[in-house]
């Protein structure tokens, strides 16, 4: 099955639409995030369900 979001695209999880994430990585149906105003802090983890691009 093929991603739906690219490595660096500007994403938004559906459970908190007011943070931007960028995708990180891409693993076996799991997106790795970072926060977008904060790159330093801990990776997130989503399910493609679980992300929206606007």
């Amino acid at each position: 099955m093929e991603n739906k979001y690219k490595e660096g695209s500007i994403v938004f999880a559906i459970a908190n639409p007011t943070q931007k994430l960028i995708i990180r990585r891409y693993v076996e149906s799991v997106y790795y995030c970072k926060i977008a105003i904060d790159l330093k802090a801990k990776e997130l983890v989503f399910f493609e369900w679980e992300l929206s691009s606007a």
